[in-house]
């Protein structure tokens, strides 16, 4: 699966949920996307729960960003590095972060940073539309 397929769906997702919250305040709201509760409610959200399994070991995980606003990528690849293409990368170079190296690619490895499943940095970032927040994330804007 390519980075904009799984972004695409991922997104659409979100909206499906977001739908069926309207009625609840942007506080209710992030709440909601607190892990156990999605685990319950939302199975379907992430391949994770149905493990009960996260993806970081963070006691207070919130997955309303799943994805986080500084990951950056482009499926054809942003610039070649040696014999390697480089395909994602943080934005914010988090200290956190590192790079997954393969023979021929370089990706983003974020499995070291948190910083999207605080509930602080969700409440700063807030946005209904999921895709306002990650409007960013893709190299070519989407249609």
């Amino acid at each position: 699966m390519s980075y904009l397929s799984w972004f695409q769906d991922h997104g659409r997702k979100h909206a499906k949920i977001m739908a069926k919250l309207k009625h609840l305040s942007d506080a209710e709201v992030i709440a909601y996307f607190r892990f156990e509760n999605m685990l319950k409610e939302e199975s379907d959200f992430c391949p994770l729960y149905k493990e009960s399994k996260k993806c970081h070991d963070l006691e207070a995980l919130n997955c309303y960003l799943c994805a986080c606003p500084n990951f950056r990528f482009d499926d054809k690849g942003f610039a070649k590095e040696e014999a390697q293409t480089l395909f994602s990368f943080c934005d914010i170079d988090s200290k956190d972060g590192a790079r997954y190296l393969s023979e021929d690619a370089i990706h983003q490895d974020c499995s070291g940073c948190a910083l999207p499943h605080h509930e602080s940095y969700i409440h700063k970032h807030f946005k209904r539309d999921w895709f306002e927040i990650m409007q960013s994330v893709p190299a070519q804007p989407l249609l």
